[in-house]
């Protein structure tokens, strides 16, 4: 059963140009190691909840707007093997560096997580 990793990140509007940018760089680099899908998704219809929400998990400004991301693996093992690869990638290294990154990566959300069900 396939295995995805998930991101939620609060982008500053201001540096959506530099982080699509660093994505289609980053998501290249995971399709060449193995990853079967790479997708970034911007925030269409994302309201702050009453309890919960999006924008609340990442403390939201008025200035951002909330990228849900997440990459595709045949299994957790085959993602273990690509996580190794693209962390060794030298493409990636400026790009891994919190100086670097158009956003702010202390409120970004991430885990993997196994395909529970899968409706084709």
């Amino acid at each position: 059963m396939a295995y995805v990793d998930g991101f939620i990140v609060p982008v500053p509007k201001a540096k959506l140009k530099a982080y699509k940018a660093m994505s289609i760089k980053a998501g290249k680099v995971w399709r060449e190691h193995g990853a079967l899908d790479c997708k970034e998704c911007i925030a269409d219809d994302v309201k702050p909840g009453k309890w919960t929400s999006f924008p609340q998990s990442v403390k939201l400004k008025k200035s951002e707007t909330v990228v849900f991301s997440y990459i595709v693996y045949k299994s957790r093992k085959q993602r273990d093997q690509v996580m190794a690869k693209v962390m060794k990638d030298p493409r990636l290294k400026s790009m891994m560096d919190p100086k670097n990154m158009p956003f702010d990566g202390k409120r970004m959300i991430w885990g993997g997580f196994k395909v529970f069900v899968d409706v084709k």
